[in-house]
Parts: C-alpha cells; structure tokens; sequence
C-alpha cells in the first residue's frame, strides 16, 4: 500500500503538468524542477532512513511517512491561493516543497519495505521485491485512469488528494504490528561492517548504474504522458498509453522469479536496458498512433525490471549491508530522478523547441518565449516556451491553427520528441555496464547469491553453492 501511495501520486502529477503550466505559466524546465523535487527528498530520506531504519523501528519510521504525506497534501493545495495572492513564483516554490514532501513520505516508506522483504524472503529476494515493487505500476494504473477520466473536467487540487487513500490505508494498517530488523542487523553486524561494504568496487558501479536508472526511468515517466499526449494532440490519449505500460509493467513483475532462474538478474538488466534504448529513441520517432503504442510496448518491457531487480542484486550480493546498501542504491536512483532526470528532460525539451522555433521564425520566438531563464548544469542559458502561451496552441483543434500556431506546435512536439531520442543513450551505456559485470562474475564461476553465517565478529558472507 506504501508503494501503491507514491505511484498514484506520482501517476496524478504526471497528469496535471499541464494545468500546472496553463494555469501559472511555467516552462517545461520549471515543471521539470517541479516534478524533481517530488524525486529529491525521496533519495535523500532513503539514504537517511536506511541509516536509522533498524535502530529507530520500521513501525515508527512508516508512521512519521504518514503525517509528511498529510503535510505535503496541504501544502500542494495551497499553490493557488499562494499564486493569486504573491504570483508565480511563491507559487513554484509552493508546489516544489510540497512534491518534496511528498517525496520525503515515499522515501521513509521505502526505507522500510524494501530491507523488510529481504528480510521475509532471504532465499528469493529478486523475485519478491518485484512483487513488492508490483504496487508502483498498480499506483500509476489507479493514478492514470483516475486522470484520465478527470483532466479537463476536474480541478486539479482533487486529482492530487487521492493519493492521500492509499496514505491512510498503510497508516492504519501499521498500527499494532510487529517488524523484524534486517538480515545483517539479525547477525550483529555492525554500522561499521556495513558501511565497510562501500569499499567494493561492484558496488560502487551498481550504485552507478542505478543513478542512470533513476534518470532514465523515473525521469522519463514524469514527463512520458505529457510528451505522448502532445503528439497525439490529446492528454487522454497520452495517460492512456502511460496506464498501458504501467499495466504491462505490474504484470511482468509478478515473473521476475522464473526470468532470473533462466537469465541470472544481471542478464535480465542487460536484456531491459536494451529494450530501453530501442523503445525511447522509437517513442520519439513515432509518428503515428498505432507506432507510438508499439514503442511504447518496447519502452515498457524495458523499464519493467530495472528497479526492482537493481534491489535485489545489491541485497544477495551485499548482505551485510544490510538495510544500509539496499537504501542507498534506492537513494542514489531517486537523488538522480530528481536532480538530472525530471529537470534534464524539461531542460532538453525546452532546448530543442524553442531553438527550433528561432531557427524557423525568430519573431515568433520572441512572442513566444518565457520570460523567465532556465540553465541546467553546465548546458547553456537558455529562455524555454511559454507554458501558458504553448498551451493555448495545443488546446486549439488542428484545422484551426493559423501558420504560426502550427510553427510553435511543430517545435513544441520536436522538442518532446528529441528529448526522448537523446535520452535513449542513458540505457544504451547501461547495456554495456551490465555486459561488463556479467563478464566479470563469469569469470569468478558465476553469479551467485551470498548469505551471512554467524553473528558478531564471526559473521562473514557465504555464496550460495
């Protein structure tokens, strides 16, 4: 259910980007930082949980989730009323702080169930924290059709308070239980011995890769439905594909088990990244309905895995780390959702629109561009598109549009769909990264599946025969 929290508030968000940028005019750079913000305090509290996760108590940690979420539902709410009494910028910060919040609320949550189902299931960790991580999808489905029949006709305050059903559930749920402490915790290992597990260099490259998963799925997602939607010339049509992958994603995680016994999981992460790469760069090559709806079908398999299965690699092959390493590699991920995934693909977007609308008509560019400057890590100052303005030009019918109305859309649309083209390199490299660990553990006989055996001092990791 904690899961299932942050995928339909993660789904809704996704949904209601454009009446976020119709209504108080943000570029998509600005969205982008928005939905960023929602990743950002999920990585950092992961990592921060994971540290007191065990001493602290599973039970309380899931409680405090609860009240931030609640904090975070009011905050979000009061963006309109902040925006019409101190404008758009109190109410960028409004929004930005409460999708923190929010984030803060997942991350405690998370750093709770993942080390709890590795430890419920220490033999079959892939295979459960997929079946775990099954609830993401199950909340973006609920989410998207939850958009889908509200977008336009329902203010988007109350689409965003659903979120807050799951919420209440998990509290309520969490009442009275009893936790158990982590495998590594289990065996006294020690905060030393578990952070002592950093030193390796495998994990130091897993950690690495999942920073390119949170990037390229997390990243992605924020902004998929919108992209897809502009294409399709109808939000619906695009949160219908999103509800699409999301389902094809819950389903196949419930397989992961028998796919891992076949292919190893790191032969499972080669295959999706793979799927990845060719999926984004067709989804942004698409040009029509039916092609966009088979790109999208590759991009899902792709993606259906990697975070999940990720978790599972860290937790069999680095057991005493404990609730420590498996926290940080979901923290790592989600810190790069936050700070490269969901701005960078708002910053490229607004890169490759408004140059090509002032390569095509400067005038026009001139009349269209924000006001406000936008830069992205080292990449260059640039002035992105009007929210408000660019969205006026999606809304209006095509055989209305006037010349210029069809030069702003056609750049609008390049951008979205050059955005997904380039970011298709992200699961190329990491291909290549799974290929070389594959290499390496076939070198040392294998890949296989360590346990700890015994307690203290005499607690050491054992590979599975």
């Amino acid at each position: 259910m904690a899961i299932l929290a942050a995928g339909v508030g993660f789904s809704i968000r996704a949904g209601i980007l454009g009446d976020w940028g119709r209504e108080f005019g943000f570029t998509q750079t600005e969205l982008g930082q928005i939905t960023g913000g929602g990743l950002l305090g999920f990585g950092i509290i992961i990592l921060l949980g994971a540290l007191i996760a065990d001493a602290v108590g599973y039970g309380r940690l899931m409680i405090f989730a609860f009240i931030i979420h609640l904090l975070s539902a009011v905050l979000t709410l009061a963006a309109t009323p902040i925006y019409k009494a101190a404008g758009k910028d109190a109410a960028y910060w409004c929004l930005y702080i409460g999708m923190f919040l929010f984030a803060i609320g997942n991350g405690v949550a998370e750093a709770v169930v993942n080390p709890l189902v590795a430890t419920l299931f220490p033999k079959n960790k892939t295979h459960y924290l997929n079946i775990l991580h099954a609830g993401w999808p199950g909340g973006l489905i609920l989410g998207g059709i939850c958009s889908f029949l509200m977008v336009g006709k329902v203010k988007w305050e109350i689409q965003m308070m659903l979120f807050m059903i799951p919420v209440v559930i998990y509290g309520v749920m969490c009442l009275g239980q009893l936790f158990p402490k982590s495998e590594a915790k289990t065996h006294g290992v020690s905060y030393g011995e578990m952070l002592a597990e950093f030193a390796q260099p495998v994990l130091i490259l897993l950690l690495i890769i999942h920073a390119l998963v949170g990037y390229v799925e997390l990243g992605t997602d924020s902004w998929i439905s919108n992209i897809t939607g502009n294409i399709l010339a109808s939000p619906q049509k695009g949160l219908m594909l999103f509800i699409y992958t999301s389902a094809l994603m819950f389903t196949l995680r419930f397989f992961a088990g028998p796919i891992v016994h076949k292919i190893s999981p790191l032969g499972l992460l080669f295959v999706c990244s793979i799927f990845a790469a060719v999926g984004l760069t067709m989804l942004g090559s698409a040009v029509t309905g039916a092609m966009l709806v088979v790109a999208a079908t590759v991009y899902g398999i792709g993606k259906t895995f990697f975070w999940p299965t990720m978790l599972g690699v860290v937790s069999e092959r680095f057991p005493k780390g404990g609730a420590i390493t498996i926290g940080a590699v979901g923290g790592i991920g989600m810190l790069s959702a936050g700070l490269l995934g969901g701005p960078g693909l708002g910053y490229k977007q607004d890169y490759y629109a408004s140059n090509r609308l002032k390569e095509t008509n400067p005038a026009l560019y001139d009349q269209y561009k924000s006001p406000s400057q936008n830069k992205f890590l080292f990449f260059p100052t640039i002035q992105g598109l009007d929210g408000t303005k660019v969205a006026a030009v999606r809304t209006k019918p095509a055989d209305q549009r006037l010349p210029d109305d069809k030069l702003v859309h056609d750049a609008d649309i390049y951008g979205g769909r050059t955005a997904l083209k380039v970011t298709a390199a992200v699961p190329a490299v990491m291909a290549v990264l799974y290929l070389l660990l594959i290499f390496y553990f076939k070198a040392k006989g294998g890949y296989k599946q360590v346990h700890i055996e015994g307690t203290g001092k005499e607690a050491k990791e054992v590979a599975t025969v």
